[in-house]
């Protein structure tokens, strides 16, 4: 049986209460519901999610932290391969996912550029992000101003180049079913879809 049957109507109802710029008092006073509502539904969104797939079973669920962003949006990640990283919020605007690289050292950064600049696996990255385009996500990242040194400017791959990090995030519009355990099918078909990202990521990217 699943741990997860949805984030009640009331959560919106609590993370409404926390919106703008509460003050210490009003997050406090929130705080038991903040945790039965919002967060724990999470733990037991994820703990679904793990159970259909084992790739997803190194979770974490965020707390609140100091600052009101934290008790208005309740994030998690599910770490994969190559220290990258499927990411989840929810909040007052519903569920997004997303899944990429960032916080990118800069062996990183250079491995990347070789990559996309190699005609087989940039063309296969190009591929990816096509078609996570054409699946609803949106791919952004760190982008430099010019394509980096030692690449030419009218390189086929120049916008990929430039990046210092890349993301594809994805809102899931789910006024209906995020309110029932189909939101378990729906994190599970998401992270599939990213899923060749971050396999890319971790063959030509990765620093370990």
């Amino acid at each position: 049986m699943g741990h997860f049957t949805g984030w009640p109507e009331t959560a919106f109802d609590v993370l409404l209460q926390l919106d703008g710029d509460p003050s210490v008092a009003v997050r406090e006073k929130h705080r038991k519901d903040r945790e039965h509502l919002v967060r724990k539904p999470m733990v037991a969104l994820l703990q679904d999610v793990a159970d259909a797939d084992h790739a997803y079973e190194d979770f974490s669920v965020w707390g609140y932290g100091t600052h009101p962003w934290g008790w208005q949006h309740q994030c998690a990640v599910v770490r994969m391969p190559g220290r990258f990283e499927i990411g989840l919020r929810f909040d007052l605007d519903g569920l997004d996912v997303s899944g990429g690289w960032a916080f990118s050292a800069r062996e990183e950064v250079e491995k990347f550029r070789a990559a996309v600049a190699d005609d087989s696996s940039g063309r296969a990255l190009t591929e990816v992000v096509e078609t996570l385009r054409e699946e609803g996500f949106e791919v952004s990242g760190d982008l430099m101003k010019r394509v980096p040194r030692g690449y030419p400017p009218d390189h086929p791959r120049a916008l990929l180049l430039r990046h210092r990090s890349l993301n594809a995030a994805r809102h899931l519009d789910g006024d209906v079913w995020i309110h029932t355990p189909e939101t378990v099918e729906r994190v599970v078909a998401t992270a599939a879809q990213l899923r060749p990202l971050l396999s890319w990521l971790a063959d030509h990217v990765s620093a370990q």
